[in-house]
């Protein structure tokens, strides 16, 4: 789509009467081109636009509260940040603060940024708020105490900001203006300054690692930027820290922040093989024809197959979608010595002749990932447009042209971040590996309680801790099924509720006789009320339905709240386009609907006499340490 027939299309969804145009978000991909100022026109025209005239059953939106904050004045950073977050799935409320009231915003409770709530608070910083004024290149030692004591400031309000709020902030790096660089005119005196802004951008990265707070390593990014960070001109004019590009880059790195705090980053690399993981047509080149190895253009494949099998290592799941003869790409990846990928760190193949819009439906759905989890990339630029066209939910990446640029082009859009990887996410691979083992051997038996009972189920329903907390938070923003809610808790909420004495979470790991399945689940427990605990959500991975798990893990909930003196457990279950599945545990546990309020149910269980709800089939592990 032509950039100005996109705009066209936008401006016709402003309108009180206009027709709903479910195409349009997902062709912002097409401004990827365009200059900064087109984008922010764009991004200005959507604001627009209600969200309801832009999402799709193929194409649903997220929405979610943004707070921009700043020590700058933040030019474009609105518009080109919502046209970024909109190509990514979600519909935007922003908030943007006037010039320098970062600090401010965060440390007074009632300021209109704190009132908003964010979900996420994104802060733009410069070199000129951390100098001093004056700052005197003959003493070095003393900016580097002035730095320090700058960054304190800014580390006492991000500190009580999280403390207060439940929403995720993000922070960056800051670069040092060339200007201020060349101000000191020794070698060595450069080589002191670039020390001290270093460590002012060490202390940055350490209050990324805070309850709340994360930090955007800009820095980095901005490493094969184009161009000066700033416009003096615009600097001294109007306060304005970052060119348009700058801007642009910034928002397209926070919206890929803000899908990892909906948790809704893709789980599944699709890759083609001829031209993509190796040079050549393995049908008419042969196993010995296509090209891998040290030399160009092999050697751009094989650094394509190191980074995915690098994504592999921190939980992506790999799968194949290629047109191609099945018994020749296994030879291929048995026989072919250059070849760093094989057959088993791939979870499924799709290898025939079909459409590859068919088989990554299918793909998705052996997987049981909706396909806005699916990330495509292939050479042909006729198979990635099909996907595109017919499949908009899919992240398509295009390798066309030099193979040199491939990695980065595979990377570039960070599709996969997330806010943090465990053990669970390494060992992704080898879970859905083990899934297909026990689909077989279920197959096995003439009913599902006989194989369930030889599954030898084990199951653990432990309080969180430091390590399992950033996981369960992720998998609880990331499930859509078996979940008791349309607005998951997040890090920072699920963290006060772990440290709170009228709040309880654990965490569910399971474990049969094919191995562990790792964390999959979690309850977020309210017991401020002396009779009765109340279940604020339930989530489950989709990878353990149908085994009595759920049961299971009330079972342990209800011994708890027992224990505690609790006479009832409630639950509440507000109802989302997916989340049947969640829904439907209450009454299969014995729950009655107790109330219903703004869309909100309330189902209830008595206490007395115990309920029995542990399956004959699972073994129900120690739990150890639960707070009385």
């Amino acid at each position: 789509m032509r950039v100005e027939e996109l705009l066209f299309r936008i401006r016709g969804l402003r309108g009180p009467d206009t027709v709903p145009d479910p195409t349009v978000a997902p062709a912002l991909v097409h401004l990827d081109g365009a200059p900064p100022a087109t984008v922010a026109t764009a991004g200005r025209l959507l604001a627009g636009v209600p969200a309801d005239r832009l999402a799709s059953e193929e194409f649903p939106l997220r929405p979610l509260r943004v707070a921009v904050t700043g020590t700058f004045t933040p030019g474009t950073v609105e518009p080109l940040l919502r046209v970024a977050l909109l190509r990514a799935g979600i519909t935007p409320e922003i908030h943007v603060s006037g010039f320098d009231q970062l600090v401010l915003d965060l440390s007074d409770p009632r300021s209109e940024l704190a009132e908003f709530r964010p979900d996420v608070t994104l802060c733009l910083l410069h070199d000129g708020w951390f100098l001093p004024a004056e700052w005197d290149p003959g003493d070095l030692p003393g900016l580097g105490h002035a730095l320090t004591d700058r960054a304190e400031v800014l580390a006492a309000a991000v500190r009580g900001f999280t403390a207060e709020q439940d929403g995720a902030v993000l922070l960056h790096t800051v670069p040092l203006s060339p200007l201020e660089h060349r101000t000191v005119i020794s070698f060595r005196g450069r080589a002191e300054l670039g020390r001290a802004w270093r460590q002012l951008n060490g202390r940055l990265l350490e209050l990324g690692g805070r309850d709340g707070a994360y930090t955007m390593d800009l820095e980095a990014l901005l490493v094969d930027h184009d161009g000066p960070v700033r416009d003096e001109r615009l600097y001294r004019f109007a306060s304005m820290a970052w060119t348009p590009t700058v801007e642009r880059r910034y928002a397209a790195e926070a919206a890929t922040f803000c899908l990892a705090v909906l948790g809704r980053t893709a789980k599944v690399l699709a890759l083609d093989l001829d031209n993509t993981l190796w040079a050549g047509v393995l049908g008419d080149d042969g196993l010995a024809g296509i090209q891998l190895g040290t030399d160009y253009p092999g050697n751009c494949h094989r650094d394509v197959q190191r980074r995915a099998l690098a994504l592999r290592r921190q939980g992506v799941l790999l799968t194949v979608c290629s047109k191609n003869d099945p018994d020749v790409v296994a030879e291929a990846f048995d026989r072919h010595p250059d070849l760093l990928l094989r057959a088993d760190d791939f979870v499924a193949q799709a290898v025939n002749w079909g459409r590859k819009d068919d088989n990554l439906r299918q793909l998705a759905e052996t997987l049981n990932l909706g396909l806005d989890a699916v990330v495509f990339a292939d050479d042909s630029a006729f198979e990635c447009e099909l996907v595109r066209r017919e499949l908009p939910a899919v992240r398509v990446v295009e390798l066309a042209g030099d193979p040199a640029g491939f990695s980065g082009r595979l990377l570039a859009e960070g599709h996969f971040t997330v806010l943090a990887t465990g053990a669970t996410d390494r060992d992704r691979t080898e879970l859905y590996r083990a899934r297909a083992d026990r689909e077989g051997f279920a197959a096995t038996f003439r009913s599902a309680e006989d194989y369930l009972h030889e599954l030898t189920l084990r199951v653990g329903v432990r309080p969180v801790d430091e390590l399992s907390l950033p996981r369960l938070a992720q998998l609880g923003l990331r499930t859509n099924q078996f979940t008791m809610t349309d607005r998951a808790h997040t890090e920072a909420q699920t963290r006060q509720r772990a440290a709170s004495p009228d709040h309880l979470v654990l965490t569910v790991e399971v474990a049969d006789r094919f191995g562990t399945e790792g964390l999959v689940g979690g309850v977020w427990l309210d017991r401020a009320a002396p009779d009765h605990w109340v279940v604020e959500n339930f989530v489950l991975s989709c990878r353990v339905f149908s085994r009595g798990i759920e049961h299971a893990v009330l079972h342990r909930v209800v011994e708890l709240a027992r224990a505690a003196g609790a006479h009832r457990l409630e639950a509440l279950f507000r109802p989302t386009a997916r989340n049947k599945p969640g829904g439907a545990c209450w009454p299969a546990a014995g729950f009655t609907v107790g109330s219903t309020y703004e869309g909100t149910t309330r189902h209830v269980l008595p206490l007395d006499p115990p309920p029995r709800l542990l399956p004959a089939w699972i073994v129900l592990e120690e739990e150890g340490g639960v707070r009385a």
